[in-house]
């Protein structure tokens, strides 16, 4: 018989990527996704209506005001926020089910959805934000584009820096000068977060049995 280890299913993560807008995101939470065929896009309800193209269950739960008002009545999200006329909230069920599982689940969202889902569930959490290498930079990302006014970019430019101060707050920072570098740097920390011990349940009963002379 062999001795080695059987490893049973791990606890999944809750991987949290924030960033001002412009500081390569998306673009690091597509690439993560692509590279990791079991991990998944969290998916977020809305009272907003569906726009072209856009699919109810894979792009956003579309529920009216008074579902979403029950819902944080019964304790149903994560977090919730809302956003000029409109309700959004990332639903408690689907996620926990995904976790137990030990099915990552990528959230994208500002530091107020990551305050909230540090108070919901911290301990699943891995929280990581993403700075640009200078302001400069930035705002030649956001010009380069070319989906924005000149008067949308100064806002986003405004707004990035309350953005960035709540750097602190987060597990790790990825200063984003390089997309292929900061994208190995992603791989680490998702690597090294799925190895801790915490998400290792099988581990109490190995050590066990190694103890033991098992």
């Amino acid at each position: 018989m062999s001795n080695k280890p059987v490893k049973s299913a791990r606890r999944g993560l809750m991987v949290v990527l924030s960033s001002p807008s412009g500081a390569g995101k998306t673009t690091l939470t597509r690439k993560l996704l692509a590279e990791n065929p079991d991990m998944a896009m969290s998916v977020s309800a809305t009272t907003r209506g569906a726009r072209p193209g856009e699919a109810d269950g894979q792009d956003y739960y579309f529920i009216s005001k008074d579902r979403f008002a029950h819902m944080v009545d019964e304790d149903e999200f994560l977090e919730h926020a809302k956003v000029f006329d409109n309700f959004y909230g990332t639903p408690r069920a689907p996620v926990e089910a995904a976790l137990s599982e030990g099915r990552d689940i990528v959230f994208d969202i500002d530091w107020q959805g990551a305050q909230q889902l540090t108070q919901a569930a911290g301990d699943d959490l891995v929280k990581i934000f993403i700075l640009p290498p200078s302001m400069s930079e930035l705002e030649a990302r956001l010009k380069s584009r070319a989906q924005d006014s000149d008067a949308v970019i100064a806002k986003r430019m405004s707004k990035s820096e309350a953005e960035i101060s709540h750097w602190a707050e987060y597990d790790y920072v990825i200063v984003n000068e390089d997309i292929e570098m900061a994208m190995e740097e992603l791989r680490t920390i998702v690597a090294a977060e799925r190895l801790a011990r915490r998400r290792q349940p099988w581990l109490g009963g190995f050590v066990k049995r190694l103890t033991s002379g098992g």
